[in-house]
């Protein structure tokens, strides 16, 4: 075997490595599917999400059963924080959701109307 052939070789096949994992999209530790929970002065909402962001863009919608979808608006995702508004069936209710990402649980506030609650959502399984 050329000896100039060895080094050659390897660098290449470092190269192609590098390169491969460069074109390999992140995902964001928000991407999945997802249990909603939040109590609001209106009652007990509850949703099984999906969001997936793409690049620094959260997309997703929440399903709140009996046909009633609530796709995320302005979604933002930042590392482990995300960022959304969600208008509450095109009523004048409109929920500014802000968040953090911790493993397969979320823990956010979402701000309405002058009032801020907490809200948490669990990984699906």
């Amino acid at each position: 075997m050329n000896r100039h052939f060895f080094p050659t070789f390897i660098l290449l096949t470092l190269f192609t490595v590098l390169s491969s994992c460069a074109a390999i999209p992140s995902s964001s530790p928000a991407d999945g599917s997802w249990n909603f929970t939040m109590s609001s002065p209106f009652g007990a909402l509850n949703a099984a999400v999906i969001m997936a962001a793409d690049g620094g863009t959260l997309v997703g919608s929440f399903d709140l059963g009996d046909g009633r979808i609530w796709p995320i608006e302005n979604g933002v995702a930042d590392g482990n924080e995300i960022s959304f508004r969600l208008d509450r069936d095109g009523s004048p209710m409109v929920y500014d959701m802000s968040a953090t990402v911790e493993g397969d649980s979320i823990n956010g506030s979402a701000s309405a109307m002058g009032t801020e609650v907490p809200w948490t959502m669990t990984r699906r399984s």
